[in-house]
């Protein structure tokens, strides 16, 4: 696989981290803890408490504590968050309150990033060099946000670089032990790199970064062919600017390119013998996204915002290492959202926008399109409309519709409510209550409709299906959060999600081909619903210690039938526990996550097995600039069962994936 870095360059920037370090003893470090202001909600800022809508917040601090090095690395202790593998990819998806990742929108600065397969955004395709923080909000609760949010929203918000100049530079290596590639315990199997320089003065801010991620792969047996875990090369460069002068009118434009080299290998299973078969994929998406906002100072705000977007890939399947297929696949898409926040107004904010979205997808292999049309496209217009409604110091009310026009699918109009009291506002405890009830509705997406998923060599295809009707959601969330000082904080939040036409995949009748090939296709199942309760709790005990965890309790249920829905399991459970030692330099962080069985086949009856993990973080700030950090994956080495493909009866593993994994690094961060 090709490489603007050789595979030493973590090592250089680790080198370059622990030298420098003397030189600058002295430099502050950037504080990381910012204010928990969220947008995500209203497309206004309000802090996380005061937001009317429950808004779940990955912090800057969190994400530097536990080394996520991707959106899906942050995305792992997420309370409720389920993490898939993508099928046939090196990737993850998410899903929320039992709904699928089709329904789940994902956003940079609250505009769309692209779809890996042409409807399920890839969270590990998104390195977090810019990132300050991470937005989550569940079901279809907030007006702002159209088709495709249904289940929830994920909004990623990059950071604002500060006056002056800072670079800081990040690198690691760590080992899959025994499962190494090269099959040496002690290997850098896996590295990373990261630089960043910012900086700018009072008018202009200016930012570039690089992130490098390289996987070698690992298998149970790394002499053999198979592995497990594929090996994968990731690169991402951006650059971005800002002039933010002390008048009303601000302006950003950002630039950013993401290259992915990935390597599969794997056996098939043929009558008597079975069939070395590999897979290499080349990755590319070029964004290219900016915006202006005018404020006077009676509230009065204008906001344009934009991106396109270019994601390509290029697929090579070998069959006993001669070529079988050359698969190319092209997802372009355009969006443009206008914003209008009117003054307040006899203790009402009202606020009117409007979002422009058009998408294309071409696929073909051997030069053949594997559409049922030469090109798939798709646009829509959707206007939104809110009114933020104080009816006293503690009682808040959002009223909300948005109307969307889809090319292939006409009109649709969706209301949406939410109700936010303060029950509680003593110098000791706080409390308020939160209750929305909204609508959601969503197209079928391109691949959904048109799309040819075909995955042969593991033996299976999945085809698109043109007559899929539109589906549509009625969602309500009702929940109280409760706080003693800063030392506990306690969530409840009861959901229940109603469905009609959900799209899914029909697993009950498939077909079976020639070779041994299964189809299987889409459809629209009548009725479902998902329902359930999601609780959480903060407790510091003492000054340098923090434990906390969250139960997610979920029932899913095809209503015409009466059965569950396939991989949604019943129980998800997030610890964790941060300990500042004694020299107020070290901090040790636990990280434990685990889910109960989930339903595999409705007719069989199957289920794969429960799971937990925990990992385990160390940092300690050597000198105000240096940080050295350590950390282990999976420490107790939960991984899958093996599946013999040539058993038919084995029941699937759906546990994680990577065995246990260890790793070193360093940070170090210059500022003037």
């Amino acid at each position: 696989m090709s490489s603007l870095f050789s595979p030493r360059w973590s090592f250089a920037v680790t080198g370059l981290v622990l030298l420098s370090a003397a030189a600058s003893a002295d430099t502050p470090a950037t504080p990381t803890d910012l204010s928990p202001v969220v947008v995500t909600a209203t497309r206004t800022e309000r802090t996380q408490q005061d937001a009317p809508i429950r808004t779940e917040v990955v912090t800057r601090a969190e994400l530097d504590r536990t080394h996520a090095r991707t959106l899906k690395e942050a995305m792992e202790n997420v309370p409720g968050v389920q993490l898939r593998e993508i099928h046939g990819k090196s990737g993850f998806e998410a899903s929320l309150q039992g709904l699928t990742s089709d329904q789940l929108l994902i956003l940079i600065d609250g505009l769309p990033i692209s779809a890996s397969t042409g409807s399920t955004v890839d969270l590990s395709q998104y390195a977090l060099t810019e990132v300050d923080r991470i937005e989550v909000i569940k079901g279809a609760a907030s007006a702002q946000y159209g088709s495709a949010a249904m289940g929830g929203v994920i909004n990623v918000i990059t950071r604002v670089p500060e006056s002056g100049l800072r670079i800081t530079a990040l690198g690691d290596v760590g080992s899959y032990g025994t499962r190494n590639d090269s099959a040496r315990r002690i290997d850098a199997n896996k590295r990373h790199g990261q630089l960043q320089v910012d900086g700018g003065n009072q008018d202009w801010r200016w930012s570039l970064g690089a992130d490098q991620q390289q996987d070698d792969g690992f298998s149970d047996k790394p002499l053999a062919w198979t592995r497990r875990g594929d090996a994968v090369e990731r690169s991402q460069y951006s650059a971005m600017a800002r002039w933010q002068p002390d008048g009303p009118l601000r302006a950003w434009g950002e630039v950013q390119r993401y290259e992915e080299d990935a390597r599969q290998r794997y056996l098939r299973y043929v009558p008597s013998v079975l069939v070395p078969q590999q897979k290499d994929e080349h990755i590319r998406r070029d964004r290219l996204s900016g915006g202006a906002r005018w404020s006077a100072d009676n509230g009065l705000s204008l906001e344009a915002k934009g991106v396109t977007e270019r994601y390509r890939s290029d697929s090579l399947a070998l069959s006993q290492h001669s070529l079988v297929t050359q698969r190319d696949a092209k997802v372009e898409q355009s969006h443009l959202t206008l914003q209008l926040d009117l003054p307040p107004w006899a203790g009402q904010l009202w606020q009117v926008g409007v979002d422009l979205h058009d998408e294309q997808l071409w696929q073909s292999a051997n030069g053949h399109s594997e559409l049922s049309v030469g090109r798939a496209q798709r646009d829509s217009q959707e206007l939104f409309l809110q009114n933020d409604v104080f009816l006293s110091e503690r009682l808040e009310l959002v009223l909300g519709a948005r109307y969307q026009y889809d090319s292939d699918f006409g009109s649709h109009t969706a209301p949406k409510a939410a109700l936010r009291y303060d029950y509680l506002q003593g110098d000791a405890w706080q409390g308020e209550m939160r209750a929305s009830v909204g609508q959601g509705y969503r197209v079928p997406n391109l691949k959904e409709r048109h799309f040819l998923f075909d995955h042969s060599a593991l033996g299976y295809k999945v085809i698109g299906r043109p007559d899929l009707k539109p589906e549509s959601s009625n969602s309500v969330q009702l929940g109280t959060s409760l706080r003693w000082q800063d030392q506990l904080t306690l969530d409840v939040n009861a959901f229940y999600n109603r469905i009609t036409d959900l799209i899914q995949i029909d697993m009950s009748q498939p077909v079976t081909g020639g070779g041994g090939v299964t189809t299987y296709t889409y459809e629209n199942i009548a009725r479902a619903a998902t329902w359930g309760v999601e609780t959480g709790v903060q407790w510091k005990p003492l000054t340098p210690l923090t434990v906390g965890g969250s139960w997610t309790w979920t029932h899913t249920e095809d209503l015409d039938t009466g059965a569950r829905l396939t991989r949604r399991p019943r129980h998800i459970l997030r610890l964790n526990s941060d300990l500042t030692l004694p020299n107020q330099r070290t901090t040790l962080s636990l990280r434990a996550r685990g889910q109960s069985r989930e339903l595999t086949d409705t007719g069989q009856g199957d289920y794969s097995p429960s799971w937990y993990t925990w990992d385990v973080r160390l940092n300690h700030d050597a000198t105000p600039a240096l940080r050295l950090f350590a950390g282990i994956d999976n420490l107790f080495d939960r991984q899958r069962k093996f599946i013999d493909s040539t058993d038919p009866s084995e029941i699937p593993d759906f546990g994680p994936v990577a065995g246990r994994y260890v790793y070193l690094g360093a940070r170090y961060q210059w500022q003037r």
